[in-house]
């Protein structure tokens, strides 16, 4: 399909295709306020197959644009618009027009129109329009909002064009399910037995391979409360309460019963503390003095905060404005009492365990810890704390690849350095695959290389030796050794941490029972020009930042030597660079990967 979209920003973009004349702006102007009054701020892009004009003749902006100003920015406090006279020969390009989008001012960018692009998409269909079907075309389409009279020829889920409630439910949904991808690297369709000691793939091809072997650990065991943090939940934890229990006060002030209009004061009746309840039932009329936390009594519905009111002689007048509701948390606003307060696959921390203790969970089943074993290998690596043999190195790699391992609450094996030979490492491969679900080296997977671990690893398990076209990092070797995952990780020490991080990371989040192990990206604006080569993706150190624009910006730590350690120090993220670009242009958009789980 021609016109492929890459969301630059931070949250979804969701279109609406169909034929001329179907209604997608009738549709449009009923859905807007719909959603605007479920909470979800919405910014919406139009595509016009035509000349239009949005300014007014005679205004000083139209008379400036029609002078020759290519772009006319006029603002009051009420709102600003950016007016830009942009002639081409073909249609205007999303990508381009979302990066004007203030992504951290809205929630989800509806799209009306551009259905030849790849865009996540609802069609609208009419059967008495004799029209075809887009989505028989297009698998970018996600539902199909029709009439009664359509007939589906598909699975593809039905959505009724004249409920504007169901749809507006879709939309709902699927931004709260959507997750940020990675632009830059696409998952394409592995075969996995074109896979072998001589193939190049792609960072997501690898990933892809790799995840396709990996299922949750099957173990569970009930854990206490305090021994919660970094564990993965086994099962649904389903809140036995309402949270909160009672209709409670959100503050200290005065509570009763709304009324339009207000009486000029109430008459106090009486007090209640958090922890108590009023006996009575209040009248129209009556106040009580309420604490935050309190339960609400029977009667009131409205809380008015005590530095708004005035007390004098058990009578009480309010200031300012009034909303019936406010301040007033209603019981199971939060979480209701059966519905599912924390998913099986949750990996667990403070505010998860706060969560499970204001249900009165003091033990949960969770997901036992996997197990990895760690080892260098070489000749020339030196053990940290003792003298540096000639010609040799101190070994960094197994620490890094530990502390990595550990803050994803893996159980650690340290196997050591293990000397270049066939007889130790087959040794050490042997006992480490009884011992640990999976197995990490670092060095001497290079494809080519004469290491004995190419030797000992075919003889014990199932191996593949990779190319991952990425920089750096390039050799990757990833198999089994007996029941155990294998993963072979390059000799570079920034290259060590940059492979875990794209590959051994996802896969122990998934090992570990996690539902949400994909990595964390958001979009950037670069303040340095970076380069890359084509074919190939860069993972660059950088240094992310909030710029005065509100945005985040990024620029790279400098020299990106794969041996360089400080690199890793100095940087909090990484800029990824896909395959398809050469250079990126200060000011134009990148994601980045923070460092903020691991490092």
């Amino acid at each position: 399909m021609s016109n492929p979209f890459i969301n630059p920003l931070s949250i979804p973009v969701l279109g609406f295709c169909a034929y001329s004349g179907t209604g997608k702006t009738t549709l449009l102007k009923q859905l807007i306020p719909e959603l605007n009054q479920r909470g979800l701020r919405l910014a919406v892009i139009k595509h016009a197959h035509h000349d239009f004009d949005v300014d007014i003749p005679g205004k000083d902006s139209y008379e400036m644009r029609k002078a020759g100003a290519r772009q006319m920015l006029v603002a009051s406090h009420v709102r600003w618009a950016l007016m830009t006279e942009d002639a081409r020969d073909s249609d205007p390009e999303l990508v381009h027009l979302l990066k004007h989008i203030e992504a951290d001012k809205v929630d989800i960018v509806l799209v009306e129109g551009f259905k030849k692009l790849t865009l996540p998409k609802i069609e609208l269909h009419r059967a008495a329009h004799g029209k075809p079907f887009i989505h028989t075309h297009d698998e970018n389409i996600l539902a199909i909002a029709c009439c009664d009279d359509t007939v589906l020829p598909s699975d593809l889920r039905r959505l009724d064009l004249n409920n504007v409630g169901q749809i507006a439910d879709f939309v709902i949904e699927y931004a709260n399910n959507w997750q940020a991808p990675n632009p830059k690297l696409p998952i394409p369709a592995v075969d996995a037995c074109t896979i072998g000691s001589d193939k190049n793939l792609s960072v997501s091809q690898g990933l892809a391979q790799i995840l396709s072997h990996v299922s949750a650990v099957s173990g569970t065991e009930d854990i206490d409360l305090d021994e919660l943090d970094n564990r993965v939940l086994a099962s649904d934890s389903i809140s036995p309460v309402d949270v909160p229990q009672q209709t409670n006060s959100a503050m200290d002030g005065y509570a009763f019963a709304y009324q339009d209009p207000m009486p000029e004061s109430f008459t106090l009746v009486g007090e209640v503390f958090a922890g108590h309840q009023y006996s009575g039932t209040l009248k129209a009329g009556e106040t009580i003095r309420i604490m935050t936390g309190a339960t609400v009594p029977v009667g009131a519905d409205t809380v008015q905060p005590r530095e708004l009111a005035s007390e004098v002689d058990a009578k009480v007048s309010f200031e300012g404005t009034i909303q019936q509701g406010q301040h007033v948390r209603l019981a199971g606003e939060d979480i209701a009492k059966g519905q599912v307060a924390l998913k099986q696959g949750t990996r667990l921390g403070a505010a998860e365990q706060g969560l499970l203790a204001s249900l009165g969970f003091n033990r949960v089943p969770a997901y036992r810890r996997p197990t990895v074993a760690v080892f260098s290998t070489g000749d020339e690596v030196s053990q940290p704390g003792e003298a540096l043999k000639p010609n040799c190195i101190y070994d960094s790699n197994r620490y890094t690849i530990k502390a990595m391992a550990k803050r994803l609450g893996c159980n650690i094996i340290d196997l050591g350095i293990i000397e270049d030979s066939e007889a130790a490492l087959e040794a050490t491969l042997s006992k480490a695959a009884t011992q640990a679900d999976v197995v990490i080296s670092s060095g001497g997977v290079s494809v080519g290389d004469a290491d004995y671990i190419k030797t000992v690893l075919a003889r014990l398990g199932n191996i593949d030796f990779w190319r991952i076209n990425m920089r750096p990092g390039r050799p990757l070797a990833f198999g089994k050794v007996g029941s155990s995952l294998f993963f072979g990780l390059p000799g570079n020490p920034v290259a060590v941490m940059v492979s875990f991080l794209q590959f051994v990371q996802p896969a122990l989040r998934k090992l570990a029972g996690e539902t949400e192990w994909q990595p964390k990206l958001f979009p950037a604006i670069s303040d340095e020009v970076l380069r890359s080569r084509q074919g190939r993706t860069e993972f660059s150190r950088g240094i992310y930042q909030l710029g005065v624009d509100g945005r985040l910006h990024v620029r790279s730590t400098g020299n990106q030597g794969s041996g360089m350690l400080n690199s890793m120090v100095k940087g909090n993220c990484l800029i990824i660079i896909g395959d398809d670009v050469e250079s990126v242009n200060k000011g134009e958009t990148v994601y980045i990967q923070p460092f903020a789980d691991l490092l």
